[in-house]
């Protein structure tokens, strides 16, 4: 087998970005929040409001984020959304530190800083298939998406030891300065120029891009599985913390860790995910994926039987690995099959999945409030089950290796 390539410098700077730019994120969120009650004074209703401005972007802009990704260096896009979010985290430094700072105020600056975070999230992928050569894609992504996983897991925990140690002003701070430091980065990077995209109306832009994911025998089972798999997990996710009080018997911290082995298991699939592709047929590894969330799903199901706080940390483990190799795969498999100049368009369009959350969300509100946890629980893993039903009747999970990039 040879040996892979030497990674470019100019994909380590966006790696380290990455990094840096995930971490600010994730410490900002947390922050948000226990500011929110700690200093402002707010309660439940408040803060879900708080919550919803911080995932709004993700539905309303990721697709003018693909957009711009398409028509507009990537690198430069990217260095001017961090440079926005690191503003925007000042400006609540700044109001904070004045006695200025307000509910709608941290609302507003967060909305305007997770802008930021949905740019990155559309550009990013768009941006590695002009940095790295096609045979280290997948590599290149299991470096990316391992970066995000550490973040993930560690952000939030860093996010309130920052706010108890120093402040929740300094917490924003310090998520500012690594806001500006991704932004530094990505100004350095060489990005190799592209084609210009013929001036069009953006909506027939935007159109391409959905009727090339709807249409593609490849992407679109992907999209829809995607979409089923976080509709699936939010319905488990918005039921669990009090399945896990009355019904496992976990304390407070029992339920933190628990919830923890969901990083755990993303950061060790994301080591594991370069060798796994290395070895095993390109398809095999899109189905581990969805396949994994069925099991981990029937595992937490097996709890109301057998009420182990075991189960469901294997379960959330098993949440976390499989469902990154499907992350790292299927991004791989969209950057070889999209031509260059649709790249944005067609992340964009992925980054919607997302709407299914806030979905699954609702649902288990109804459910549970109506029939109880338990059935909940029955009906994640029957959601579960259908996504991989959905990838695996596909011809994606058939293909032995990843397919050749597409001509710009």
């Amino acid at each position: 087998m040879p040996l892979p390539l030497r990674l470019p410098a100019s994909f380590h700077r966006l790696a380290f970005s990455n990094l840096t730019a995930q971490s600010a994120e994730q410490i900002a969120l947390a922050a948000a929040p226990i500011v929110a009650v700690l200093a402002l004074g707010v309660g439940e209703g408040e803060t879900g409001l708080l919550q919803t401005a911080l995932t709004a972007p993700f539905v309303l802009f990721a697709i003018p984020a693909g957009l711009l990704a398409d028509r507009m260096p990537r690198r430069r896009l990217m260095a001017a959304a961090e440079a926005m979010r690191a503003l925007a985290l000042l400006a609540i430094l700044l109001a904070f530190a004045a006695g200025m700072l307000a509910l709608w105020l941290l609302a507003a600056l967060g909305f305007a800083a997770v802008c930021g975070t949905v740019v990155f999230s559309v550009a990013a992928p768009a941006l590695v298939p002009s940095l790295v050569p096609p045979s280290e894609l997948a590599r290149a992504n299991a470096r990316i998406e391992l970066a995000r996983t550490i973040a993930f897991a560690c952000g939030p925990a860093l996010g309130g030891v920052l706010v108890g140690w120093i402040g929740g002003a300094l917490a924003f701070g310090t998520a500012a300065a690594l806001s500006l430091i991704a932004a530094v980065l990505l100004a350095g990077i060489s990005e190799p120029a592209r084609v210009p995209m013929p001036r069009r109306h953006p909506l027939a832009d935007i159109r391409d891009g959905a009727a090339f994911v709807l249409h593609h025998p490849l992407l679109r089972p992907v999209f829809v599985t995607q979409f089923v798999f976080n509709t699936a997990h939010f319905l488990l996710l918005a039921v669990f913390v009090p399945y896990a009080v009355h019904r496992l018997g976990l304390s407070v911290g029992g339920v933190g860790t628990v919830l923890s082995m969901f990083g755990a298991g993303m950061v060790c699939g994301a080591l594991l995910a370069t060798r796994l592709m290395r070895r095993l047929p390109f398809g095999t590894v899109i189905g581990l994926g969805p396949v994994t969330g069925f099991v981990a799903a029937l595992v937490m199901a097996l709890t109301t039987l057998v009420p182990s706080p075991y189960l469901a940390a294997l379960s959330f483990f098993l949440l976390g690995a499989g469902p990154i190799l499907w992350v790292i795969s299927t991004t791989t498999l969209r950057q070889a099959v999209t031509p260059a100049g649709l790249l944005g368009r067609v992340s964009a369009i992925n980054i919607l999945s997302y709407g299914a959350r806030p979905l699954g969300s609702l649902l288990g509100a109804i459910v549970g409030g109506r029939y109880g946890a338990d059935a909940c629980i029955y009906l994640a893993a029957a959601i579960f089950g259908l996504q991989a039903l959905v990838i695996l009747v596909s011809p994606a999970v058939s293909i032995a290796r990843q397919p050749a990039p597409q001509p710009a």
